[in-house]
């Protein structure tokens, strides 16, 4: 009996032997084949993954990110502990023991696959998750755990802990586009990793299962869940106290929201970065290594002049005409009560304008839903619109824009007027004169409407805008201010085949003799005309060449009208010239653009052209400081600031603009429609374009306690004339200005034309 124990014993073992030569060569093998065909982990020693590169305004506000991947790599201590500890309860609670790979979890796992006949989730650790996310696939093969788990043992091999973390906590996507913890710590929460509270850590944290579908822009009650799981194991490995943990339970998830597509400050001014860099340095380089691009934008500055623009479209579009709603969600055979709209899941506060649909009309009130605030619009809320009362506005279900002028809490209550969104578009730029920095740029109404930038793109009929040339090359060849000029019928041949040309003023009469000073404050067009005859189209084009306008320009009389082209930026820099004593900067948006060691690859100096001379430019100056005080744009002297500037209409009031400047900014505004149609009858630039500019300059110079003054150079002149004359006089007679000259065009030093 003892023999045939023995025996069995021995075969036993032999078999056993057998069984674990096996095993051994078969895991052998598989190291044989796989092994060889690893990546190298040491490419890990110089980890430079895609990071976002950023846009900066002047004051170092992130205002634009390009990348592929949103990520922002950071060191191990710029993680928030709780952080690190929330990841590790949820994720891998035996980081700090396993090398690489955890046998337990692995053994779950494989009971797992085998009950349920498929390859289940959850065995792999953080350095496994590292492994897969940085060399391998999420396909789910018998391949890819070999290679992932050969991997991680090597990855544990060669880095310490702390380094493994670093590496994972920046690599792993949190969702939405972020990649690694402080990408999606300011995604949700608009803070530096380092600073999440406990509750953001878990939630977090949570993310990383599932981010598609865990991320509290995609299902908030399936992240809260995730969260609180997150916190309970904080809890049970130790890290917090159940009384911790709990408490936080019961926090509301609180997150930024999603940023708004392009950038929500300014977006047409990133875009025109994007496509410069782009062009210059490669999408590769842009979109994966992590530039920073310091700006010259001017975040107050450009809030305001969007904000400006916005309000200044819409009064002009109330003026068109009531347009009724476009939407019906009864029509569409939808409930009221059930309808939910994207804007609605964001606070209102007073101030905005926000979609609402209408649930009942009476004679005199419209009765709406903001969500689940009830909202009411009284009668001098629509009476914009010059129907006779609600019921001839809007229906029920209609969908409708509110301007909120005021919120009741208590009631649950928003009252303000009823709006409509603008077909009318425009732009607004402003230039540092003395670097040609743009400090604010608005392309259009709305950057998802439209994200043609109608700023730097769009050639329109500059109207009488031009006339500052015009007078500026008339100056410079010797014209005074007080140089008279004829405002009278005129008729020039039109050539073969064509009828003569035979100008008009825009209110179709004649003033006949008139100083050079007011034909411009005015703006009167025949004068302009006779000015362009006098001195030639083709010099007139010729300065227009140094102002900085590259379109095409025929040189012809009706030049002098703005019959040419030309982009907001282009008569915005133009105009600086005057300010600017006769030098024009290159217009920039890009200040520098330094690269993720921050080693500087460009910085842009001011770069100055000579436009025209300082005397002339002074001159100028003061001439459209006249159509303020006096002229086209008296409504800007409220601003009570050194200031000049020059509005502009086309014949038909397709184009509407205003340019204008105080010593330091030139600013310029167009108002049109994409499809060049008339604005409407009397939507002059005075009365489109001007208030736009105002609001924007007077945001320029609100708390500024000393106002700059335009210099004028040494060869300049004051002399008392008569203001309708031009004639010298004595000053105080009745009806003396002082006028200002170049030296030797002054009375009784030579003569001007």
């Amino acid at each position: 009996m003892a023999r045939v124990v023995v025996r069995i014993a021995r075969q036993a073992l032999i078999a056993g032997l057998v069984v674990v030569v096996a095993l051994a060569g078969a895991v052998s093998g598989v190291l044989f084949v796989y092994a060889a065909d690893l990546p190298q982990v040491s490419a890990l020693d110089d980890y430079a993954p895609s990071t976002i590169s950023r846009v900066l305004a002047r004051d170092g506000r992130v205002v634009g990110e390009f990348a592929v991947e949103r990520r922002v790599v950071v060191g191990y201590d710029e993680i928030s502990p709780l952080l690190r500890q929330a990841i590790l309860a949820s994720e891998d609670e035996g980081f700090e023991r396993h090398v690489g790979l955890s046998v337990p979890r692995i053994a779950v796992a494989l009971l797992k696959d085998v009950a349920e006949r498929r390859k289940a989730a959850g065995a792999s650790t953080l350095t496994q998750q590292l492994a897969r996310n940085l060399f391998l696939t999420q396909e789910k093969t018998w391949e890819r755990k070999i290679k992932e788990a050969l991997l991680a043992i090597q990855i544990e091999k060669r880095y310490t802990k702390r380094e493994i973390f670093t590496l994972y906590a920046n690599q792993i996507y949190f969702g939405h586009g972020a990649y690694g913890v402080e990408a999606a710590s300011r995604l949700y929460f608009g803070k530096p990793a380092k600073a999440l509270a406990l509750e953001e850590a878990a939630l977090v944290a949570g993310i990383i299962q599932s981010p598609n579908r865990q991320s509290p822009y995609v299902d908030p009650d399936r992240a809260q869940r995730r969260r609180n799981y997150a916190l309970s194991r904080m809890a049970e490995v130790g890290y917090l106290t159940r009384a911790q943990a709990e408490a936080a339970m019961k926090r509301p998830i609180a997150t930024v929201g999603l940023p708004a597509s392009g950038g929500a400050l300014a977006p047409y001014f990133v875009e025109d970065v994007r496509k410069d860099l782009e062009a210059r340095y490669g999408a590769k380089r842009l979109y994966e290594h992590g530039l920073t691009i310091r700006t010259s934008l001017d975040p107050r500055l450009q809030e305001t002049a969007q904000r400006a623009l916005i309000d200044g479209l819409r009064r002009l579009d109330k003026r068109r005409g009531f347009r009724p709603a476009t939407r019906n969600v009864l029509a569409e055979g939808q409930a009221i009560e059930g309808l939910r709209l994207p804007r609605w899941r964001r606070p209102v506060t007073p101030g905005d304008v926000v979609p609402a649909v209408v649930t009942g009309v009476e004679p005199a009130r419209l009765r709406l839903r903001v969500g689940e605030l009830a909202a009411e619009i009284p009668r001098e809320g629509f009476a914009w619109t010059g129907r006779p009362g609600a019921p001839a506005v809007v229906r029920p279900g209609d969908i409708v824009e509110l301007r909120v002028t005021g919120r009741d809490d208590g009631r649950g209550l928003l009252t303000g007027s009823l709006e409509q969104e603008p077909l009318v578009e425009g732009a607004v730029l402003a230039l540092d004169n003395h670097t040609g920095q743009v400090l604010a740029l608005v392309g259009g109404y709305s950057f998802e409407r439209s994200q043609f930038n109608r700023a730097t793109q769009a050639y329109r009929q500059l109207g009488s805008t031009f006339k500052a040339v015009v007078y500026a090359a008339a100056i410079d060849r010797g014209f005074t201010p007080a140089s008279i000029l004829v405002d009278l019928p005129v008729s020039y041949p039109g050539g073969a085949g064509r009828p003569p040309y035979a100008p008009l003023n825009y209110d179709r009469r004649w003033e006949g003799p008139i100083t050079l000073r007011r034909a411009l404050e005015q703006s009167r067009n025949v004068p302009a005309v006779r000015v362009v005859d006098q001195l030639g189209p083709a010099q007139v084009v010729a300065y227009a060449r140094r102002f900085g306008f590259e379109g095409r320009m025929e040189p012809y009389l009706s030049i002098a009208l703005g019959s040419a082209e030309a982009t907001l930026l282009e008569v915005t820099s133009a105009f600086s010239v005057f300010p600017g004593q006769g030098i024009r900067m290159r217009p920039r948006l890009v200040a520098r653009v330094e690269d993720r060691q921050g080693n500087v690859l460009e910085e842009n100096r001011p770069e100055p052209t000579d436009a025209l001379r300082a005397d002339t430019a002074f001159v100028m100056t003061s001439l459209l400081a006249g159509v303020i005080r006096r002229g086209t744009a008296a409504r800007a002297a409220s601003l009570d600031w050194p200031l000049g500037g020059k509005t502009g209409t086309t014949d038909d009031f397709t184009d509407a603009w205003f340019v204008g400047f105080d010593p330091d900014i030139t600013i310029g505004v167009w108002v049109g429609l994409d499809q060049k149609r008339p604005l409407g009858p009397g939507e002059s630039g005075a009365a489109a374009a001007l208030p736009i500019w105002v609001d924007v300059m007077r945001a320029w110079i609100a708390g500024r306690t000393e106002a700059p003054a335009f210099a004028p150079p040494g060869n300049i002149v004051f002399a008392s004339v008569d203001r309708a004359t031009g004639a010298p006089v004595e000053a105080g007679a009745p009806g003396a200005f002082t006028e200002v000259f170049i030296a030797g065009t002054n009375p009784g030093a030579g003569g001007a034309p």
